[in-house]
């Protein structure tokens, strides 16, 4: 058996999330069958996380095992042909026996993009977000002061319980099996930049929550837009209540941008 490693980039419109369900297009589904229809054999691939519906990805890692002597190069170029143009494989490599796609990691940078509106907009066109856009951002009603939202996004660095800022109702069933119970994450980098028009805020963690970025975005742009204070994040986190945080920003702006591990993980090794 040999242990490989995927870098994936998807495009998360029209799945429902990473994880695999029964008659529902997925991410690890598609590329579980696109392995089974090259090689014959039944693998499940595992990710470095589990993305919701409708988020995307730029650097998805999963690792599995095969039987099958497949040259990296090979395989990198069957799958691309077997799967959907939505998911492309960006590399393909054997990895360590002891790799493991999340449990090895040891930091994930997500990235939320927002389309705002213009203040004293020109004309109408400032406030149309492109349907071409539209799949990939959060098509915001409100204006957003980038100042406000900074100040804010900085409350969040260091070692944080980010109860609040999680979901309260994870379907436990499905979510990962030894998840961990602790509600406490490291943040080393919490920044909103304007990009081509855009609202862009990246985040860079020890581990995220389930809709912990999407729920942060959400009390950020509340913050953004003058509705509470950027000083109450702190307020909020220390709550340890989901109520007490904004609303969950939607899926379609979220992308996971990036996953690294150590040095002995990050190389690739040759059969």
């Amino acid at each position: 058996m040999q242990l490989w490693k995927l870098i994936l980039a998807y495009d998360g419109t029209d799945f429902h999330g990473w994880q695999v369900q029964p008659s529902l297009a997925t991410v690890q589904g598609t590329l579980a069958a696109a392995i089974r229809h090259i090689t014959g054999e039944n693998v499940l691939p595992q990710g470095s996380g589990r993305t919701d519906a409708g988020v995307h990805a730029l650097a998805q890692v999963a690792s599995f095992s095969l039987e099958a002597p497949i040259p990296p190069s090979n395989l990198l170029r069957a799958l691309n042909r077997a799967l959907p143009s939505a998911i492309r494989v960006i590399s393909a490599d054997h990895a360590p026996a002891d790799f493991h796609a999340r449990h090895r990691a040891i930091r994930k940078t997500y990235e939320y993009r927002i389309f705002p509106r213009v203040p004293k907009a020109r004309s109408l066109q400032d406030l149309i977000c492109s349907p071409m856009l539209a799949p990939y951002v959060w098509d915001c009603p409100w204006h957003i002061d980038i100042d406000l939202a900074q100040a804010a996004a900085d409350q969040i660095v260091g070692e944080h319980d980010f109860t609040s800022f999680a979901a309260v109702d994870p379907d436990l069933t499905t979510r990962l099996a030894n998840e961990p119970e602790s509600a406490v994450r490291t943040i080393y980098r919490s920044r909103w930049h304007l990009e081509s028009g855009l609202c862009v805020y990246r985040v860079t963690g020890s581990g995220f929550l389930h809709h912990m970025v999407r729920n942060l975005v959400g009390t950020f742009v509340d913050a953004a837009s003058e509705r509470i204070s950027p000083n109450a994040v702190t307020q909020i986190l220390e709550a340890r209540n989901r109520a007490a945080a904004g609303q969950t920003a939607p899926a379609s702006g979220l992308f996971l941008v990036s996953v690294e591990y150590s040095e002995q993980y990050s190389e690739q090794v040759l059969p």
